[in-house]
């Protein structure tokens, strides 16, 4: 890629000698498999049975996945039904609190996992209140930074938005906690905004109308973003309620998944919070991490397509074992959705799910496709246990939270964006927890494998 004098760019191939030099690259620094197990790496910073490795203490949300039994060997796991805390209480109880009194839970979420405590009901009005406050862009922001550069990807869009934002701060590196707190206050408010807006950029640069709705200070965070994406701002109930709760299950996930991670490894270096936050976005982008729900969403196309009978079990069955022996959809042998990294018997996250799809599928009338859904979660576990002589394997919120977007009319280019409006309550918690701590610069140690030699002479090369 070179950039010409009118600040166009144009594609420059790269020349036959640094091409030989790629080539030498990956002959010479492909690192032997089994070195990672002479020197005892943990890869993935986990342990062998699958474990993270503990790098830190957090307050802020925690994961429970399986138990620990002590035997002969020492110590071994088995599989548990998995609870998901923010601050100590279940995500689960969170969630239905605020459904039982008519309530939204994000802005509830949001709060207990930045305060530490459940609020009354003039502390939450006053929280949303300063979130309302916020939730307004730069004068022209959306004409001088957003649609200035043509978006091909909303992440880094939101990304470049976010350090933007960092030039109209009047004390953008003053890393106390009370600045700190009002930056990440008005990131939760702007991520949204930037989220909705990045993606009326990115239609109108494929040649469709652009249409930009304000945000309303009365209305949720979910409510908002519906109004904000549809030409008409109209939603039902229904919809705003199954959105929030998606924003309730994404707000964090303790501190060691690969964003909030990358936040406190940021974090940990002193620098300021739009440089944190939009290092966790980068991380995010990531299809290993936010991107699994669209990946979902293309193999269930494809599954779509494939199987002419949906009720039919055996066909499921055949075409689920087709995939595994990476002869359909995209070879890898995976089906996406099914199992977690963390989670062994369930992901709470998606039991809690579970019911507002249903609802909203007999809403909208997609109750074939749901009942497809099923048979595939139900036969893929039991084909991936038998092949991993495993007695228990989760189903990822992943796995139906892209039928849930699809049915609220979200494009697919909004799927990790919205996961960013919903973590970066999470994000804001992890970054005031890690510099409250006082903790020291978090730097791993990484062995070198490279052998010693001497410098050679321009002339001996």
């Amino acid at each position: 890629m070179i950039w010409q004098e009118n600040g166009e760019n144009a594609y420059c191939e790269i020349t036959p000698a640094i091409l030989a030099l790629k080539e030498q690259w990956e002959k010479k620094n492909i690192i032997d498999q089994g070195l990672y197990k002479e020197y005892n790496v943990k890869r993935g910073l986990r342990d062998e049975d699958g474990r993270g490795v503990l790098t830190g203490l957090t307050r802020v949300a925690e994961i429970q996945s399986y138990n620990v039994v002590p035997d002969e060997q020492g110590e071994h796991i088995t599989p548990a039904d998995g609870v998901l805390y923010y601050r100590g209480v279940d995500c689960r109880e969170l969630v239905r609190g605020s459904a039982k009194r008519g309530r939204y839970a994000f802005e509830e979420a949001a709060y207990l996992l930045l305060f530490g405590e459940l609020p009354n009901a003039a502390q939450l009005e006053d929280f949303c209140g300063q979130l309302a406050s916020y939730r307004t862009l730069p004068t022209n922001f959306f004409r001088d930074v957003i649609m200035k550069t043509p978006p091909k990807d909303l992440m880094n869009t939101m990304q470049r938005g976010i350090l933007t934002l960092f030039c109209y701060d009047d004390k953008p590196n003053d890393t106390g906690l009370e600045n700190v707190l009002r930056q990440c206050l008005q990131l939760t408010a702007n991520m949204p905004v930037l989220a909705i807006y990045a993606y009326q950029a990115w239609r109108y640069n494929q040649g469709e109308s652009l249409f930009i709705h304000v945000p309303q200070p009365h209305l949720s965070t979910a409510e908002n973003f519906l109004r904000m994406l549809r030409e008409d701002r109209g939603y039902t109930e229904l919809e705003a309620r199954t959105l929030d709760v998606a924003l309730v299950l994404h707000a964090d996930h303790g501190g060691g998944n690969n964003s909030t991670f990358t936040n406190h490894v940021v974090t940990s270096s002193g620098t300021d919070t739009y440089s944190a936050i939009s290092a966790a976005m980068a991380s995010l982008k990531g299809p290993r991490h936010g991107g699994a729900n669209s990946k979902v969403m293309e193999m269930m196309d494809d599954i779509k397509e494939h199987i002419q009978d949906w009720s039919s079990e055996n066909c499921v069955r055949r075409y689920l074992t087709q995939i595994l022996d990476k002869e359909a959809f995209d070879r890898s042998g995976l089906i996406y959705g099914l199992g977690h990294a963390v989670y062994t018997r369930s992901d709470p996250r998606c039991e809690v799910f579970r019911d507002y799809v249903h609802q909203l599928a007999a809403e909208k009338g997609r109750q074939e496709e749901l009942n497809l859904y099923a048979s595939v979660e139900r036969i893929g576990k039991e084909l991936l246990m038998n092949r991993r002589g495993k007695s228990a394997l989760s189903t990822n919120i992943d796995f139906y939270s892209g039928f849930v977007y699809e049915m609220l009319g979200l494009p697919m280019e909004l799927y990790t964006p919205l996961f960013a409006v919903a973590r970066i309550a999470g994000w804001s918690a992890h970054r005031m927890e890690e510099l409250s701590a006082g903790g020291k610069l978090i730097r791993p140690r990484y062995e070198c494998v490279e052998p010693h030699r001497s410098y050679t002479d321009m002339g001996e090369r």
